[in-house]
């Protein structure tokens, strides 16, 4: 149904974003925090160009300070522009309650992929964890603060896919246009990850599926705070505690739990190759399992609001 307003009501004085606008400042709050965040970094030294030597304490800075920075920019464009303030945007009531919880949801479907694959023969250990290092303390902090960095970095692609974009096309062409619009265009912000592939394919599929699941579940909540800390939880235990890729992206340092690789011969369907656990066919059953949860419980409230009106 178009026109819904999916985290607040709109007052007269709020104003909406044209649609095609909006698909394009998305590109431009993406690319603005990331230069705005690179080139002091590298004019300072702390950043090398191509980031080839780049340890923990840059990835930190990047994920924090890029989209960080994205974040700042859609919450002043909504502000100054459209006249909305960050509770239209998904970010109302009960923020750190439906955060821990959305964390903790996301840590169970992560682990449920990575025992699933293991118990498949897709992954052998490389190395202990951070408590089998006879420093505990150093190994530690890297892990702390690259949790910081994902809850950023999740809580920002949320805030930009599922928090502005999604609210915006839905409030013009209805609930379903929005969620397939900002799945598709979340997944090809991930296209360039790695070179094209069959790990390629199959995880911007997942990708895709990724943000069917995130958008049916902040519709259902009526908030973007748990998805901003499911999707931090999913980052951080992929990359942080096992030692796997993270939408091809690989993190040197040591996990908190084990340091898993894919076991010699393992199918790339199964582990996902390249690109990581997200390119696994488990992860497509995973999370297509629970956008058919999300969708049966929304039929299931509507039918039930539907019976008590007509009782009424």
């Amino acid at each position: 149904m178009a026109g819904i307003e999916l985290y607040a009501q709109r007052k007269l004085k709020h104003r909406r974003t044209w649609t095609i606008a909006a698909v394009v400042l998305s590109l431009v709050f993406m690319i603005g925090g990331e230069i705005g965040a690179y080139l002091p970094a590298v004019a300072a030294g702390f950043v090398t160009p191509g980031g080839g030597a780049d340890g923990w304490p840059q990835l930190t800075y990047k994920l924090g300070a890029s989209f960080g920075l994205c974040s700042i920019l859609v919450l002043l464009w909504a502000w100054l522009f459209e006249r909305r303030g960050p509770a239209t945007l998904g970010l109302n009531a009960k923020g750190p309650l439906r955060f821990v919880r959305g964390y903790l949801i996301g840590l169970a479907f992560l682990a449920t992929v990575v025992g699933v694959i293991s118990t498949a023969g897709g992954y052998v250990v490389e190395g202990a964890g951070v408590f089998g290092s006879t420093a505990v303390g150093p190994a530690l902090l890297p892990i702390g603060a690259l949790m910081l960095g994902f809850i950023i970095q999740g809580s920002s692609e949320e805030l930009l896919f599922r928090g502005w974009l999604m609210q915006l096309i839905a409030s013009r062409h209805g609930i379903w246009i929005a969620v397939a619009a900002n799945s598709a265009l979340f997944a090809l912000a991930h296209a360039g990850n790695i070179e094209p592939s069959n790990e390629l394919y199959v995880g911007l599929a997942n990708i895709v599926l990724f943000g069917l699941f995130t958008s049916l579940y902040a519709v259902r909540e009526g908030s973007l705070w748990g998805v901003c800390g499911w999707h931090a939880a999913w980052n951080w235990l992929l990359g942080l505690g096992f030692g796997l890729e993270v939408s091809g992206q690989v993190i040197s340092s040591t996990p908190l739990v084990t340091d898993l690789i894919s076991a010699p011969g393992a199918a790339w369907w199964l582990t996902g190759g390249a690109f990581g656990p997200e390119a696994s066919i488990v992860t497509t059953a995973v999370l297509l399992t629970g956008t058919i949860v999300l969708i049966l419980r929304g039929r299931t409230r509507d039918h039930g609001v539907e019976a008590a009106s007509a009782a009424a």
